[in-house]
């Protein structure tokens, strides 16, 4: 049975930036966040330096989790729209975070991660991260529902979400034009998926100026990393559970 009291070393992997922390198992910060920009380009090899890196600010650790901007099955990455699909596909990186930092580790969607830290736990509630790309989460009574690359669908003929408000449309269109666009992202997500409430995190949330429903939540992207202690407390569930 895993230990209680145990310090999580939280990764957040973004098209970025990688951050890093350390938590309780209540979520908490132990320690201070801690940044590095995303090595380009962002090899697989190259990102397990910078996490190297930012390690060596957490020398004491008991477990790990990673949020990673793509889909994840199993611990392995089967897409990486904003670090390289070549480079990631089906790489394991559980198994390479356990193998190089000598932790049990668990991986995750980074939107995911988000959603498990951000969910109130009632009714449908839907998560996006608005940063190099775009991310999405879905949760159920703060159950994680089976994650939906929705960044790589289209939403225009020739542009997928990620195209239409990622990082670089934005530097493109400007933010009057990009905040016209997230307004009809928004309208056509309440409609696909009617949520409950939608969170919406990331570096480029703060952008947003047009005025939200009351049933949507600017968020702080920091927060979001807190997800590496729920995900942990879940598998300690399903452990007992199966014992």
């Amino acid at each position: 049975m895993t230990k209680r009291n145990e310090k999580i070393l939280a990764i957040d992997i973004g098209g970025t930036h990688i951050k890093a922390t350390i938590l309780n198992d209540e979520g908490k910060f132990l320690k201070e966040y801690k940044s590095e920009n995303t090595p380009k380009p962002a090899s697989p090899k190259k990102v397990m330096a910078v996490i190297e890196k930012l390690v060596k600010h957490f020398p004491e650790f008991d477990k790990v989790t990673a949020g990673f901007p793509g889909y994840i099955k199993e611990g392995i990455v089967k897409t990486a729209p904003k670090l390289g699909n070549s480079l990631w596909e089906d790489f394991d990186l559980r198994k390479e975070l356990e193998c190089v930092l000598s932790k049990p580790s668990l991986l995750i969607n980074d939107a995911d991660l988000q959603g498990l830290s951000l969910a109130s736990g009632k009714g449908v509630e839907m998560i996006i991260t608005l940063g190099t790309g775009f991310g999405s989460a879905i949760l159920k009574d703060g159950i994680l529902m089976p994650h939906l690359e929705l960044s790589l669908h289209p939403i225009t003929k020739s542009k997928t979400y990620n195209d239409y408000v990622g990082k670089d449309a934005l530097k493109k269109i400007g933010k009057k034009k990009w905040n016209k666009r997230m307004k009809k992202v928004i309208a056509i997500l309440k409609t696909v998926f009617n949520y409950d409430h939608l969170y919406i995190s990331g570096g480029n949330a703060k952008l947003l100026t047009f005025k939200l429903d009351k049933d949507i939540t600017i968020d702080d992207n920091k927060e979001g990393i807190k997800g590496g202690a729920v995900l942990w407390n879940e598998k300690r569930t399903q452990n007992t559970d199966q014992s």
